[in-house]
């Protein structure tokens, strides 16, 4: 599936993302990289009916509510109002006591007392300044033997987000390897977990998404 580039002024200020909440899983591509993303972490991972999943920068919650039947409690973790308004409805309508939407900030806030076995985030990492920080801060609070997953893209050239955006244009795969270890991990390692097409400057792109699996001693 393809998606058509806008302008990065446009698509990644957290008013944005509030404004686009109400609509965000109408866009079929958005639906399909987020079934890619829980497959692979399905694969990827051994998950378990006691684990507690964290899912960081949830948006609609569209990888997290995929993987919530796999897992004892699932947190739902974002900065937007708009995105964390639709979780609450997601979760409200279907009745389920285990999961909760939350609002935070890793960077900014005081660690959270609770700990998890599972955190994944998906297309999160490249909005966040300071990768070393927010890897250590995942690894603070994952228990011994959890897992971190990150999806985001390869490396890139800028066409992905267009000028204008200021975040990280993808990520080297070993460099953020060797950040990960740094952090405290004890092994990470890499899948392709898919492949996204968008209309950049009228002709069609692929842009990988890994997933990285990061385990804590």
């Amino acid at each position: 599936m393809t998606t058509t580039d806008k302008p990065a002024s446009a698509r990644h200020s957290i008013g944005h993302f509030d404004a686009s909440a109400a609509t965000w899983d109408d866009d079929p591509v958005k639906l399909e990289r987020a079934g890619a993303i829980a497959a692979a972490i399905e694969r990827e991972v051994p998950l378990a009916p006691t684990m507690a999943g964290l899912e960081y920068g949830c948006g609609t919650g569209l990888v997290g509510f995929r993987l919530r039947p796999r897992l004892a409690t699932l947190t739902l973790a974002d900065l937007s109002e708009g995105m964390l308004a639709v979780v609450a409805r997601k979760i409200a309508a279907s009745g389920d006591t285990r999961a909760r939407a939350c609002k935070l900030d890793l960077l900014a806030d005081p660690l959270p007392a609770e700990r998890w076995d599972l955190i994944f985030s998906a297309m999160t990492l490249h909005h966040i300044p300071d990768t070393d920080a927010i890897l250590r801060r995942f690894r603070a609070v994952l228990r011994p033997g959890g897992f971190l997953c990150i999806a985001d893209l390869d490396a890139e050239d800028g066409s992905f987000h267009g000028a204008g955006f200021d975040g990280h244009l993808g990520f080297d795969r070993d460099a953020l390897a060797a950040k990960a270890r740094r952090a405290g991990f004890a092994t990470v390692r890499f899948v392709t977990a898919y492949e996204m097409e968008k209309q950049v400057e009228g002709a069609v792109r692929r842009f990988p998404i890994f997933l990285m699996v990061a385990a804590a001693a």
